[in-house]
């Protein structure tokens, strides 16, 4: 199965599942939540939101359901909850400026170094503290294009939908950030 097919036949099962979940089937929602809150919590926590992470998971997902009704289908399900995942990290952060915080990878960063080894080819045989202060040292907004890319496998038009910019910056985004990851990889 191609990673067309598959994403074409997550979204008719999300389509599905928000059907039933608006005509009363309240488990519909509950297999919403168990199939993106994982996700979700990688992202959330690759923008460094701390021990945040779970409270910001649950409000996306209230702010959803609350706004299910407005969800045109134009992207996938899970590039409009990781938008709406992101809206809620940067009023977050806006409102609290005077204390700053930590990034926060580590969740990030396990499905970096799964099994799935998606970096294979870029670290081989590197190990995860180098590949964990690889990322970290990126721009925040390459570390996020970097992290939907790699660990979530957005498309370049996903991400951009989710980081509010265009797919052609995304994908240099992606590139300066492959650069740098391989450059302190190697180093």
């Amino acid at each position: 199965m191609t990673e067309m097919t598959r994403a074409g036949d997550d979204a008719e099962d999300d389509r599905a599942l928000i059907a039933r979940w608006q005509g009363g089937d309240q488990r519909a929602a509950t297999a919403l939540v168990e199939r993106h809150a994982p996700p979700l919590a990688r992202f959330v926590g690759s923008l460094g939101v701390g021990d945040q992470v779970g409270e910001l998971v649950q409000d996306t997902f209230v702010r959803a359901f609350g706004a299910l009704e407005t969800f045109r289908g134009e992207s996938s399900l899970r590039s409009w909850l990781f938008t709406i995942a992101r809206r809620l990290v940067l009023d977050r952060q806006r409102a609290s400026r005077h204390d700053r915080l930590h990034v926060a990878i580590e969740d990030a960063q396990a499905g970096l170094t799964s099994g799935e080894d998606v970096l294979g080819g870029v670290v081989a045989d590197e190990s995860q503290a180098r590949v964990r202060a690889a990322v970290a040292q990126l721009s925040p907004t390459q570390r996020e294009v970097f992290t939907l890319r790699v660990v979530e496998g957005l498309s370049y038009r996903e991400i951009a939908a989710v980081a509010g910019t265009t797919e052609g910056a995304a994908r240099v985004h992606y590139h300066n950030a492959m650069k740098a990851v391989k450059e302190h990889v190697d180093a």
